[in-house]
């Protein structure tokens, strides 16, 4: 009867009538994402009960070949918080920052200065006479203070003088030297100059023994060349000074020449 059906023939209709019941690896679709490795796929796991199909890259094995890792480009969503930029206004400002208080530190300690070069006058002296000739031999040893302004080291190479008497050149030197001034500090050079006077004037004021005051007037010229940096600088100086014709003399002078 068909009012009547057995229990084999109602449990074959139900299996027709309900959709096929899903098993676990179709709850669960092997998708895959693209990382860092390129050579490995980590399947999307937590959604069931939908219907997927496999990735189409690694075909649900978690895996991509070895011969795509290069042709493969990972896509992530335009609102990813990866390409959101986070304290880039900071790290820019930071920057500008340690640039700028670099440069400005820089220019501050590298900036040249002036080394100042000052004659401190006659250290010690000597006459002689050659009354054949009328000529005035005359050795001096003068000093010279030098005062480094800078922030780094400057070495002093060479010294050049000329004496000069009533214009007239009577003696010149070249000293080679080599002195360290270290920053901000000061020095003093000592410089001997061995000068010949040829004049009858100047001859008889210092042998005539009847004038109490026996004193010629020198005019010194000079050229310092100092090195700091790579950069070579020539400093002159010139200074006038009163020298007793009579006899030796010997006047000490301090480390620092006080200004009048």
């Amino acid at each position: 009867s068909p009012f009547w059906k057995t229990p084999d023939q109602k449990e074959s209709e139900s299996k027709l009538i309900l959709p096929r019941q899903l098993d676990a690896e179709d709850e669960i679709p092997n998708y895959a994402s693209i990382n860092d490795s390129a050579t490995s796929c980590v399947p999307c796991v937590g959604i069931a009960r939908r219907s997927y199909v496999n990735c189409p890259t690694c075909q649900g094995t978690g895996r991509i070949p070895g011969e795509q890792e290069k042709q493969l480009v990972a896509l992530i969503p335009y609102g990813d918080q990866r390409l959101k930029p986070r304290r880039t206004k900071l790290y820019v400002c930071l920057a500008v920052t340690i640039c700028l208080l670099t440069t400005s530190l820089g220019i501050f300690f590298l900036f040249p200065r002036s080394i100042t070069v000052l004659p401190a006058g006659l250290k010690a002296s000597s006459i002689g006479f050659n009354a054949t000739t009328t000529s005035i031999y005359l050795n001096m040893t003068n000093v010279l203070n030098i005062t480094n302004n800078n922030f780094y080291l400057v070495t002093v190479v060479q010294l050049d003088i000329e004496v000069l008497h009533q214009s007239l050149v009577v003696g010149k030197t070249t000293m080679k030297t080599l002195l360290n001034m270290s920053p901000l500090q000061s020095g003093q050079i000592y410089y001997m100059v061995a000068s010949r006077i040829l004049d009858d004037n100047t001859y008889n004021i210092c042998t005539w023994t009847k004038v109490k005051v026996h004193n010629i007037l020198l005019h010194i010229q000079g050229t310092l060349t100092c090195t700091y940096l790579c950069h070579s600088e020539q400093l002159t100086f010139e200074d006038y000074q009163y020298v007793d014709c009579q006899g030796n003399a010997t006047l000490p002078h301090p480390l620092y020449h006080c200004l009048p």
